[in-house]
């Protein structure tokens, strides 16, 4: 029997508001939902647990939101990019709307792999006058304490101007560090706190 032909969508998405509160895994469920209510042929694993065949990009720490999330969709007839990202949007809510959605080749990398380096964007309460940002930071990993050095994962320095900070990180295949736990080693001494945080872009390394 020949191999079903599938077609893989990438979507843009923004996650804000109130549901950049959610979970990776709740953004998940309400994405496969507005996948379900727009209509579109997707595709279904094989298995005694068939399930969407739907791949999301790196995940955002809870209470951070993103401008440009993406995430891969396999669909089992084409539809035409503008088609799908209209009946998308009208199965979306304004703040998990999906913003784009393009068709990429069927052995290309996922969105988490391929695009490592995230930008991330903080607006303050206040301003503040100096940053100091940590050398390294500690987490506790599977009851384990270790220990980050922090430009190992930064790219670039951290821009900062009054209430706004910009700052890029890296993941890489040994780990990763959260950009909510770095600022909050650089904002733990500053009489202030995060109005708004969110990744505004991906790219590649």
């Amino acid at each position: 029997m020949a191999e079903q032909q599938l077609f893989r969508l990438r979507v843009t998405f923004k996650k804000q508001g109130r549901l950049a509160l959610l979970s990776h895994l709740e953004i998940a469920r309400a994405l496969e939902r507005a996948v379900r209510r727009a209509g579109l042929p997707f595709a279904v694993s094989q298995g005694f647990s068939p399930h969407m065949k739907i791949a999301f990009g790196a995940a955002l720490p809870v209470g951070v939101g993103g401008t440009a999330e993406l995430v891969d969709l396999q669909l089992t007839q084409y539809v035409a990019p503008d088609e799908a990202l209209a009946a998308l949007q009208a199965a979306s809510v304004e703040d998990l709307m999906v913003t784009g959605c393009e068709y990429i080749e069927p052995k290309a990398a996922a969105a988490s792999a391929a695009y490592p380096v995230s930008t991330y964007r903080v607006r303050l309460s206040a301003p503040i006058d100096e940053l100091v940002v940590p050398e390294v930071v500690h987490v506790v990993r599977k009851k384990k304490e270790k220990e980050l050095h922090v430009q190992d994962f930064l790219v670039g320095e951290i821009a900062h101007d009054g209430d706004l900070i910009e700052f890029s990180l890296e993941s890489k295949p040994t780990g990763s560090l959260r950009p909510d736990v770095l600022m909050r080693e650089c904002l733990k001494d500053q009489p202030v706190h995060i109005v708004c945080f969110e990744r505004i872009a991906q790219r590649e390394g």
